[in-house]
This record gives C-alpha cells, sequence and structure tokens, in this order.
C-alpha cells in the first residue's frame, strides 16, 4: 500500500476487507489515519465488530459532495459488483 498525503482539497472513497471477510466502503480526507483507526477499531461501527486487514481500494475526489455520492453508489452494490471494482476497476456485473 503506498502511502497517501493528507489534503483538505481532496477526498478518498475506499474499500477495506476485515477480518470476517466482509467489505466495508468508507470516506476520509486522510486514507492512512482513517485505515489506523478502522485497524484498531476506533473507526466505524462495522470496523470495530469485526477488524480491518487490509485497504483494498481507493479513488480520489475533488469535493466531499462527489465523494459522498460514490461511497453511496458503491454501498448500494452487491457484493459480488464491490468485488469486480476491486479486481478489475470496474463493477462488472
Amino acid at each position: 500500500m503506498r502511502p497517501h498525503r493528507r489534503t483538505d482539497d481532496m477526498y478518498f472513497v475506499y474499500l477495506i476487507l476485515c477480518e470476517d471477510g466482509s467489505l466495508y466502503t468508507g470516506v476520509t480526507n486522510n486514507i492512512d489515519r482513517r485505515f489506523t483507526e478502522h485497524h484498531t477499531k476506533s473507526g466505524g461501527w462495522h470496523t470495530r465488530l469485526h477488524k480491518a486487514v487490509k485497504l483494498l481500494r481507493t479513488e480520489e475526489f475533488t469535493t466531499k459532495s462527489e465523494a459522498l455520492k460514490r461511497e453511496r453508489q458503491i454501498k448500494g452494490w452487491r457484493r459480488e459488483k464491490k468485488i469486480n471494482l476491486i479486481k478489475y476497476g470496474k463493477p462488472i456485473v
């Protein structure tokens, strides 16, 4: 995983693999800090119950609004579609 710089003018949508095999999707402006929070169980409710083990994908956006819209879109997908996004860079159904 390459380091991501913190920036107030960039937002990231990310997908994380949890130890139980579940996928977590979120938004942040500091991916390194946020992954550490999830990994140490001080992040979102899902990763408090299911420890984050690996950052699988990030997407960059210039506005928080764009990032939140993409997060909602991805969260609405079935697992298979999310896995295809991770593997192939597109949500092949």
